[in-house]
Formats: structure tokens, C-alpha cells, sequence
């Protein structure tokens, strides 16, 4: 089956694995995939996905393009270890089988039928319930974002029922008792649906059973006023009877009597204990999480044994507080008792408390004298069993360490419900039946807020909104911090939000700054630190020495120079106690980790207190090495050998062959899982003074800063990394850096810049006896001379760099040489040499075993162009289409936005005008995506003439003035001269009576 996939609709389309969001593409694969998941099981012709992509006005390629969003959502749902046959074709379309998946629409059917029959059957609570998580999957409109006619009709369809159930729940509710709590989200309801009587008529009831008469008849008149005006008639008979009833006050508006648990025969005779703890203050959020925890309520009934929850989560997260905050709304559910246990699981100054001890305290709270309770444990856990069998009790057991804490705690039958809070996951616990297992991470950024607001002061936080938001991130979003925070500013009313973020922002003082006082963030780490097991404690600690952000198994393999099998078993250990999270599966199928960055500073400072000086030195300049051998090997599969770079003497640490090819099966998807930690792998060998391996960390990920897009990556990366090489007097590694931000100037269409930075780099590579990164060098410059028109000293250049390629052996240089070479002879005019040249410089690239599919597309395009220029249209739109499927199987954007670009110009020249603005359309959709202003200049100015010749004359102006813009602001005087040339001949022409724009 491979790996579960969810699929959701009741929002923004998203698909995620493991809790990762996969990237569906633009706006066409979202509503092909809609369409899909909306006719689940069922076939959907080609021609329907072709309408709702396209409504009225389908490209002649649509339907291949329809092919190539269905093959580019298998690779997503693939690349997750997701089955291939999600998405079937099946004449005349395509069917997606959720099999074995989730679907949150089929989710919010199941649940609203659960129900509906729950209120068939009078079991009210459970019916509740089942409402609460059905509308809990409603993340927004359904579909939202998606402009199909088709989708938006079936997301109105979807909006009736989810209002409708809205409605089912709230009557459900208002049986249950619950008006008061029903009338604020009513309101916010009945304002957005002024019109939905049903609706209106829950609103009215609420209010008068909330003591509110007064507001209920109000919002009678205000039904009938929008009803008369807009509708022209009065409300219907179920209002206008609660109207008049409420008038009368009419005892049959009175909310039905709670039905009693017990029997009369023994309610005077039973104990009623309440344990819980006061309810938390300034409690917020948590909306997911008490959903879950409401199926403890509607579980409660069954017979094969108690209900059973498991909060789980790191030390401070607010595992306590969310307990005892469900526990006083659930209270009513539990007639018989709520008890309360701390069971002191990681307490420094006491033992945890032992079941027996417990069990004893709980049965002299249920009624049973101190002398009825037996000493034997087999004899206490029989009588406390029989105590709870007849009765509906809710036990709350606190700071669990050990599953054989609260193993005799469970109750034995069903009408209890028991809810257990740890730091460890209790793996025993799986075995038993567990209606609700909630793992609880930190607050989202706006809860986050509302909570130092809540201490703080509405009014305080109001006027510093960006600096609370930081602060919040500060203390990354644990309640814990924030309360400890928020004391400190509510006790210091002359400090400002921004002074305490100021006090935060030096790590080596934040811990101390959130550590004073009764609540301490560093004692409550402290306390699940001194548990772990010797070998675990030493791998969280180095894991802290480390500036990435996430990371995979086998990082902790070369901080403790062990196996990576080894290191991910230490890994799960640490997710198990609480100290690492999992942040889902890469696109290498590796899980990743990460740490909070308040247990990342405390992992640092348990290692600098506790492990020597070159230990710690020695750790972190082995998961370096090790970034740098993968990401050297990533560059050397991805061009097929060690090909456009210039490498440094920096000591590599590879990984076992096997491990390696797991990695690097995808090369590309490698780098990409790895970017931001290769980003900060960069940043923190620069600061330790490795500059070799900084310059050179950042020339092997190249390939994916350019391949993607990435420039500001790049850019950081290559600037940190010459200010370490000028530090230290590489000239080497200073001549690679300049060499790559010419690079990044030139992707930016910044020339004048670009050039300055080649021709210093060219200038140290001399100095330092570098030939192969001179050759470079005088490669990229020839490409700037070509821009500015020096035809002749652009080829001297790529004659001299072709040489020396082929002196060192850089065969896939060599073939962009040639390509380049070919592109200057088709500006002279010389279209028999230019193919020649092109012909060769695939032969060239082509000749790499295992070359790269990026060189190869580069120089298929350079011979499409060469195709354009001698007229020959079918041969150049054969070459741009195989170039689109090279470049997008490496998701190359850049790529892909030249290669329709040059196909828009083959389907123009060939006199399929509407397939060429399609074409082009579509072009200028991607190059919206990435900031490369040339190739978006040149879009413009073919789609401003593809237009012109569709007579759209006044769309077609403001593609040329566009193009025109690009071309000044990027000094390129040919294209500026061309996008003139169309302006003057749009100028030329009469304007038609009519003109639909675009």
C-alpha cells in the first residue's frame, strides 16, 4: 500500500503524509485533484477535467496538459511512498481510489451520519461529539482558491450540508443544556446567514434560556425587517411560534431536565468526590485537541471497558492544563466523580507515587472507610474495580512515567473514562483500546498571543502586536515560556513587549530569563533530561551543538560516529521522551527531526557543561564533513561527474556506500530536503573557520540554488562563505565565491554586476593557479559579452575556457561551451554552423554516463532555437516539448519557463495563434513564480505579439510596454530594440471598435 495520504477539501485543497504538507502545484493540479476527490471511486472523463480547468476556453494542448498535471500528481503522491495507482486511467478519464487513505469530505459524511444516529438512538452526548469533530474538519470554504465553475458549484452543495449539521448540532447541544456556551458562535452564525431560519430559531431559544429575553425578541425583529426587505415576506411558522411563545414565556421553552446516572434506590447513599484542580486561567486555544478528548464523553457507554485518553507532549507544553480544563467541561458528563492523581512521574524531590497509594486515596474518596481497604494490592485492586463498575467516574492520573504506574488504575468495564497525562508515549498503553490519544505540540501563533495577552493586557499587547509575535516565537510558543513571560511583564509594567524581546533575543541568557521564579524552563527540561538513558543524553546534547534546523538520522550518526541504524534508534528514543519531534518524511522517504529552539539551548548548554572542548569540536566538524561529502556526491550524480566546479582540500566523511545510494537516488530531492540545513551547515562552518569546507558546501548545492531558484539561499550562502575565505587568505575559496555571485547577479539580470564579480574571480583563480575555474570564468563572461553584442570577444572567450575543458576533463563545461558557441553563430546569422555547433554540444553532453538531464535539456533547447531561426516549427516544438519534460522532472522552473517561452514561438511561427497565447499564458504563470527578469521580458514580448495577431490590440500594448520596462531596467539593448520595433507597429495599426483585453 505504501504511505497513508490525507486528502483535504474542507478548506484550500492540501495533501499531507505523516502530518508533512505535500506541494500540489498551481491552481490546474488543484483542480484536477478536486475534481478527482469530489468523484471518488469514479471515473472523470478528460473532457469534464478540461472544462473545469479551463471553463469555456481550452488551449488545443489542454488535454495533454490535462495528462501531464494527472503524471506530475502521481510522482507527489510516489515521492511519499504512496501507492502508484492513487490515480487510475480508466477510459475515457481518470479515477483516484482513496483506498487505504483519508479523505476529510468522506470524514464529515461518516461523522454526521454517526450522528444522526446517535440522536436516532437518544444518545445525546455521543451524537455531540461525533458533530464536534465532523465540524472541526472544516478549515475554511471547501475548495477555496479554486476559480472552476464546476468545483464552486459542488463547494456550495458541501457548504449547505456543513450548515445544515451545524444546525442538527446545535439542537443536539441545546438539548444537552448547553445555551450559554451555544449563543456567542450563534450570533457570529446568524450574522453570516441572516436568512437561515432554522439557524435564527436556535439563536432566539439560547438567548432566552440564557436569562436573555430581551436580546431574543430583538432578534426576532431583525428577521423579520431582512426578511420583508429582502425576500418580501414574513418569517415562517416555527419562528413566528417561538416568537409568540417566548412571549408568554411558555414552560415549554424550558431546557429538559439532565437525566440522572444512578438510581434513586442508591443516590443518596453515594459519594460524589471532585478532585480536579482549580480550572487554568488564561487558558487558550486547543480547539483540535478538546474535540478528540470529546469522544472520552461518547465512548463512555460502551461495555468492553473504560474510555482512555493519552495526552502526550514535551515538559511545559500544557499537557496539565488542557486535562484539567476538558476534565471541568466534561464534568457533567461524569455524575459519579471526577478524582485527580499527580503521580509525580518526574518530580526531583519525591518518588512517583505508587499505584496502591493512589488506588487507596481514590476509594476513601468514593465513600469506603479507611478500615474496608484491604492491604493485600491483589485484594485493593478487586475491591476498587468493583467500587467503579456501577458508576461513571472520570480519573485524571497526572505526570505519568511508567505505563506500570497506572496500569491497575484502570477500571475494569465500561462507564468510566480515564485520561492520562506523560511525557512518554506509554507504548503498553497501545494494546488497550484508546478512544483518544492526543499529542500535544506548541500553540499556533495566534493562540500564542491571545495568551500573553490574557496576562499581559489586552491594551499592552494591542500596541506592540509585531514585538508580541516575537516574543511568542521567542519562547517558542510553549505555554510554559509564555506564562513565565508574560509574569514578568505583568509584574514590570514599566518594561515594554519589545524590552523583554530584547532580553530574549541573546540565546545565552534566554534560559536564564525564562528561569526565575516557582516556574523555571530549564528545571522543568531538567527533570525529563536526568532519565535518559547515557547514550541518548550524549546524542541530544551534540544534536544542540548543531545551527540546522531539522535533520535526518544520519546526522546523529556522525555526531557519535556510529551507524545511522544506530542513531535513528536513539533518535526515536529522544521523539519517545519528548525531547525530539518528527516533522515528517522527506522526499528521500528519511524521516526528520528537529528540536524546539528552547531544548536546542538547553541540549548546548548540557554539552558545554558536560563534554570537553575538542569533543564538541569533533562532533560538529563531523556532521560538516558529512553534509559536504553528500552534497559533492549530490552534485557529481546530478551532472555525472565532478563537472562545473572547482572543489577544496576540506576532509570529506562519507557514509557507507548503501546509505549513500538511499540518499542520492534523487540527487536534486537530496539537496532539497537538506536546504535550510545546508544553509546553516554553511553559516556554522564559516563561524568555526573552516572556510575550505564553507566555499565548498556551497559550490556542490549550487546545482539546487540555480536548478530552483533559490537565490537568496545562494546568496547568503556564497556571501558568509567569502568573508570566512577572506578571513583566513583563500584565495581559492574567495574566487569560487565571486565566481558564484556573478552567478547570482547574473540570474538577477543585475550584468554590470555579474561582470565585475567574474572578472575578479578570474583574476584570483590566475593567482592562485586555478585553470578550471578561470575556464569557468571566461565561460559566464562570454555570455555577458553576447548580451551587450560583442559577438567576437564573447566567442574569443568560449574558445580559450573550451580548451582548457577539455584539457581537465570537464566534458559537461565542454558541451556548454559549444552550446553557447552555437547561440553566438545564430546571432550572426550563421544557422548551418550554429546547428553544427548545437548538434555537437548534444553529442558532447549526451556522452556522460549518467549525465545530467539539466545539461542535456540546455542544450536540446539551444537546437530548438537554432530550429526557430530557420523556420523549421514542427522540429523546434518536438525539441521545447522534450525539453519540458526534462526540466520538469527536476521541478527546474527556470527551465521551464524558456522552454515555453520557445515552444509559445514555435506553435506563433507556425501560425497557431491561440496555441501560442496559451502556450505563453502559461509561461508567464511560471516565470510569476521566480524572479528572473529576462526570460519575463521576453514572454511578455512574444505574447504581446501573439496577442497583437489575435487582434486583442490594447492587451498586446501593455505586454510590449511590459516587455520594454524589463528590457531598460536590465540594459539589454537587443531585446529593448525589439519590444520597440512591436510597440511602433502596434502604434501603426487602427484600434478595432472592441478589444478584450487580458
Amino acid at each position: 500500500m505504501g504511505e497513508r495520504l490525507r486528502f483535504e477539501v474542507l478548506g484550500p485543497v492540501t495533501v499531507t503524509s505523516q502530518g508533512r504538507s505535500l506541494p500540489v502545484g498551481g491552481a490546474r493540479q488543484r483542480t484536477v485533484l478536486a475534481l478527482l476527490l469530489l468523484n471518488s471511486a469514479r471515473i472523470v472523463p478528460v473532457d469534464t477535467l478540461v472544462d473545469a480547468v479551463w471553463n469555456d476556453r481550452p488551449p488545443a494542448t489542454a488535454r495533454t496538459q490535462i495528462a501531464i498535471v494527472i503524471a506530475a500528481l502521481r510522482k507527489t503522491f510516489k515521492s511519499q511512498g504512496a501507492a502508484e495507482d492513487i490515480i487510475l486511467t480508466a477510459h475515457p478519464g481518470y479515477v483516484l481510489r482513496p483506498d487505504g487513505h483519508s479523505v476529510d469530505v468522506l470524514e464529515f459524511t461518516r461523522l454526521v451520519k454517526t450522528a444522526e444516529t446517535a440522536v436516532q438512538q437518544a444518545r445525546l452526548p455521543e451524537a455531540a461529539a461525533a458533530y464536534t469533530q465532523a465540524l472541526a474538519l472544516w478549515r475554511g470554504p471547501a475548495f477555496a482558491g479554486i476559480s472552476s465553475a464546476l468545483v464552486e458549484d459542488e463547494a456550495a452543495r458541501l457548504e449547505g450540508h456543513r450548515l445544515n449539521a451545524y444546525d442538527d448540532a446545535t439542537a443536539v447541544q441545546l438539548e444537552l443544556g448547553n445555551h450559554h456556551d451555544l449563543v456567542p458562535e450563534l450570533v457570529s452564525v446568524v450574522r453570516e446567514h441572516p436568512l437561515r431560519e432554522r439557524t435564527r430559531h436556535h439563536l432566539m431559544l439560547a438567548q432566552y434560556r440564557s436569562g436573555r429575553r430581551a436580546e431574543a425578541m430583538a432578534t426576532f425583529r431583525e428577521a423579520r425587517t431582512q426578511f420583508i426587505e429582502e425576500l418580501g415576506m414574513e418569517p415562517g411558522p416555527d419562528l413566528q411560534g417561538l416568537h409568540d411563545a417566548i412571549l408568554r414565556d411558555d414552560p415549554s421553552l424550558a431546557p429538559a431536565p439532565a437525566v440522572p446516572a444512578t438510581d434513586a434506590s442508591r443516590a443518596d447513599t453515594l459519594v460524589v468526590p471532585s478532585e480536579l484542580p482549580p480550572d487554568v486561567p488564561g487558558f487558550t486555544g486547543r480547539a483540535p485537541e478538546f474535540a478528540l478528548l470529546d469522544t472520552l464523553v461518547a465512548s463512555r457507554d460502551r461495555q468492553h471497558g473504560p474510555a482512555i485518553g493519552l495526552i502526550t507532549g514535551i515538559a511545559g507544553v500544557g499537557k496539565t492544563g488542557l486535562a484539567v480544563r476538558w476534565s471541568h467541561r466534561a464534568a457533567q458528563h461524569f455524575p459519579d466523580g471526577r478524582l485527580f492523581a499527580d503521580l509525580r512521574g518526574y518530580d526531583e524531590h519525591h518518588e512517583p507515587t505508587p499505584a496502591w497509594e493512589a488506588m487507596s486515596r481514590f476509594l476513601r474518596s468514593l465513600g469506603v472507610s479507611s478500615d474496608q481497604i484491604p492491604t493485600q494490592t491483589e485484594d485493593l485492586v478487586a475491591l476498587y474495580r468493583s467500587v467503579l463498575a456501577e458508576r461513571r467516574v472520570l480519573l485524571v492520573l497526572d505526570n505519568v512515567r511508567s505505563f506500570a504506574q497506572i496500569h491497575p488504575l484502570l477500571p475494569g468495564s465500561g462507564g468510566c473514562a480515564v485520561l492520562v497525562t506523560s511525557r512518554e508515549q506509554l507504548e503498553e498503553l497501545v494494546t488497550w483500546p484508546q478512544d483518544a490519544r492526543v499529542h500535544l505540540g506548541v500553540l499556533p501563533g495566534a493562540d500564542a498571543v491571545e495568551l500573553l495577552g490574557r496576562i499581559v493586557g489586552e491594551e499592552r499587547v494591542d500596541s506592540a502586536r509585531a514585538d508580541t509575535r516575537r516574543l511568542a516565537d521567542l519562547c517558542d510558543r510553549l505555554p510554559l515560556a509564555l506564562r513565565i513571560a508574560a509574569a514578568r511583564l505583568a509584574s514590570k509594567p514599566h518594561w515594554t513587549v519589545r524590552h523583554l524581546v530584547t532580553r530574549l533575543g541573546d540565546e545565552r541568557r534566554r534560559l536564564d530569563e525564562l528561569s526565575q521564579g516557582a516556574a523555571q524552563v530549564r528545571a522543568s527540561f531538567e527533570l525529563s533530561y536526568r532519565y535518559l538513558p547515557d547514550d541518548a543524553a550524549r546524542l541530544y546534547r551534540r544534536l544542540g551543538l548543531l545551527d540546522a534546523p531539522d535533520f535526518a538520522a544520519w546526522v546523529g550518526g556522525a555526531l557519535l560516529d556510529v551507524d545511522v541504524l544506530d542513531a535513528e534508534r536513539l533518535m526515536e528514543d529522544l521523539v519517545d521522551a519528548q525531547f525530539l519531534e518528527v516533522v515528517g518524511v522527506d522526499a528521500t522517504g528519511r524521516l526528520r527531526y528537529r528540536l524546539q529552539n528552547l531544548m536546542r539551548l538547553y541540549a548546548r548548554e548540557r554539552a558545554q557543561a558536560e563534554e570537553p572542548e575538542p569533543d564538541q569540536r569533533a562532533a560538529r566538524e563531523r556532521a560538516l564533513r558529512t553534509w559536504l561529502s553528500l552534497a559533492e556526491e549530490a552534485h557529481r550524480r546530478e551532472y555525472g561527474g565532478h563537472f562545473s566546479v572547482v572543489h577544496s582540500p576540506a576532509p570529506r566523511r562519507p557514509l557507507d556506500r548503501i546509505h549513500t545510494d538511499e540518499l542520492l537516488s534523487s540527487p536534486l530531492e537530496w539537496l532539497e530536503a537538506e536546504r535550510l540545513s545546508l544553509v546553516a551547515a554553511v553559516g556554522q562552518a564559516a563561524g568555526l573557520g573552516l572556510d575550505d569546507l564553507a566555499w565548498d558546501l556551497t559550490v556542490s548545492a549550487a546545482v539546487l540554488f540555480e536548478t530552483r531558484h533559490y537565490l537568496e539561499d545562494w546568496r547568503e550562502c556564497a556571501e558568509v562563505a567569502l568573508e570566512s575565505a577572506r578571513t583566513s587568505g583563500n584565495l581559492r575559496g574567495q574566487a569560487a565565491m565571486l565566481h558564484q555571485l556573478g552567478g547570482i547577479a547574473q540570474a538577477y539580470q543585475r550584468l554590470p554586476e555579474a561582470h565585475a564579480r567574474y572578472s575578479e574571480a578570474m583574476e584570483l583563480f590566475e593567482r592562485a593557479g586555478e585553470p578550471h575555474g578561470l575556464a569557468l570564468n571566461l565561460r559566464n563572461l562570454s555570455i555577458l559579452e553576447r548580451f551587450s553584442g560583442d559577438l567576437d570577444l564573447a566567442m574569443t572567450r568560449l574558445e580559450r575556457a573550451g580548451e582548457i575543458f577539455r584539457t581537465v576533463g570537464d566534458v559537461s563545461s565542454e558541451a556548454h561551451a559549444l552550446d553557447n558557441m552555437a547561440q553566438i553563430e545564430l546571432e550572426r546569422g550563421n544557422t548551418e554552423l550554429a546547428m553544427k555547433l548545437g548538434v555537437e554540444a548534444v553529442q558532447v553532453m549526451e556522452s556522460i554516463d549518467r549525465g545530467s538531464k539539466r545539461g542535456v535539456a540546455q542544450t536540446i533547447h539551444r537546437l530548438g532555437r537554432v530550429h526557430l531561426a530557420r523556420s523549421d516549427f514542427p522540429k523546434a516544438e518536438e525539441a521545447f516539448l522534450q525539453v519540458i519534460d526534462l526540466v520538469q522532472a527536476k521541478s527546474d522552473l527556470v527551465g521551464l519557463a524558456y522552454a515555453l517561452l520557445g515552444l509559445g514561438e514555435a506553435r506563433l511561427g507556425a501560425g497557431d495563434v491561440d496555441a501560442a497565447e496559451a502556450t505563453l499564458s502559461e509561461a508567464l504563470d511560471v516565470v510569476e513564480r521566480i524572479d528572473s527578469p529576462l526570460v519575463d521580458g521576453q514572454i511578455n514580448l512574444v505574447l504581446g505579439e501573439a496577442r497583437s495577431r489575435q487582434g486583442r490590440l490594447d492587451s498586446a500594448r501593455e505586454r510590449a510596454n511590459a516587455a520594454h520596462a524589463v528590457f531598460l531596467r536590465t540594459g539589454s539593448p537587443r531585446w529593448r530594440a525589439q519590444a520597440e520595433g512591436l510597440l511602433s507597429r502596434l502604434d501603426e495599426r487602427p484600434a478595432p471598435g472592441t478589444d478584450a483585453s487580458g
